[in-house]
């Protein structure tokens, strides 16, 4: 097939068929910084818009080294059994330098990566903070109109910085290893709270009796937290990514929270606020983008920060008459 660009009609057309190449070409077209791209990017996503909704979106975190790629390698090959159509969207973390990525998940899920009814998308942080992609809601958005049932985004790990996905998914799963002890006291407790589920991956072989331990230490420290706004109560469970074990109290989980927050009317109420947190995030991303490509914004910069490095000016007032004189040229006020 030609590498041209396609129209965002053709486009569309191959996204609401199936066709993964295209839905590929589609994520990278919307991933372009490109201004001609991205003015295809809006339309394309336009037309997608009335047609998504469906699909279920779940997010996965986790400390590295917790099994994630493994453990949805084998959940999305249990999901593929049932006649369920996957979307796995894989963020890896890009070097601060180069801004290139490792972008190795797809080889760590060998069985996914060959299942007609799996689509599996590895993209670059690229810097960004959240443990996300900067483009993943417009990904989801584009995998959610191609009919997938379930969405499922892969973070980098969990940290201060790594909860962004949960404003972006239905339900939330944190896996943990089984040695609970120290882990338990180190996890922040942030992310716990978010967690409408808690996966004690490699609970297999030598590890079983640790798992079924932690799995009762998290049980226990769920108990403190306040109910959620859901009137969901997370919940823990066994998994092994390896044996392929777990995988159906996982989807099991999954179910019974998501006819809960359906039944109750949560669901609707929170994709409502993740389309104004959409809005919200994009109105200052634009604004950043416009504020620091003009010449004379980045030339006012540079004297400023030599005012700085001379003390002239501390960083808080250099700022401000930054901001003050790019109000006041474009009569903002």
């Amino acid at each position: 097939m030609s590498r041209k660009r396609l129209d965002t009609q053709a486009l569309f057309e191959g996204i609401r068929s199936g066709d993964k190449l295209l839905l590929s070409r589609a994520i990278t077209l919307v991933e372009s910084s490109l201004p001609i791209d991205q003015v295809k990017a809006q339309e394309l996503l336009a037309k997608c818009l009335p047609h998504t909704g469906r699909a279920f979106k779940i997010g996965i975190t986790g400390v590295p080294g917790v099994g994630k790629s493994t453990f949805i390698d084998s959940f999305g090959t249990y999901l593929s059994s049932l006649g369920k159509k996957i979307a796995i969207l894989t963020i890896d973390p890009s070097s601060v330098n180069s801004r290139g990525s490792i972008l190795g998940d797809k080889t760590r899920m060998n069985r996914l990566s060959h299942d007609p009814m799996a689509f599996i998308r590895p993209s670059p942080t690229a810097g960004t903070l959240g443990g996300v992609a900067s483009k993943t809601r417009e990904a989801m958005l584009l995998c959610d109109a191609a009919g997938f049932d379930l969405i499922i985004v892969e973070t980098v790990g969990v940290g201060q910085s790594e909860t962004l996905v949960r404003d972006m998914v239905d339900f939330f799963l944190l896996l943990m290893l089984p040695n609970a002890g120290d882990e338990l006291q180190g996890i922040k407790k942030g992310i716990m709270e978010m967690a409408d589920a808690i996966g004690i991956n490699k609970s297999d072989g030598r590890y079983l009796e640790k798992a079924r331990q932690a799995k009762v230490s998290y049980s226990q420290a769920l108990r403190l937290f306040p109910i959620k706004k859901s009137q969901w109560r997370p919940k823990t469970f066994l998994c092994s990514g390896l044996e392929g074990k777990g995988m159906d109290n996982c989807l099991h989980i999954i179910e019974e929270y998501h006819q809960l927050v359906s039944q109750n009317g949560f669901l609707e109420k929170l994709r409502g606020t993740q389309k104004l947190d959409w809005f919200q995030q994009d109105i200052k991303k634009q604004l950043l983008d416009k504020f620091f490509s003009e010449e004379a914004i980045n030339t006012q910069i540079h004297e400023l920060e030599k005012a700085i490095l001379e003390n002239r000016l501390s960083p808080k007032q250099a700022a401000s008459t930054l901001i003050n004189n790019w109000i006041s040229r474009f009569h903002l006020e």
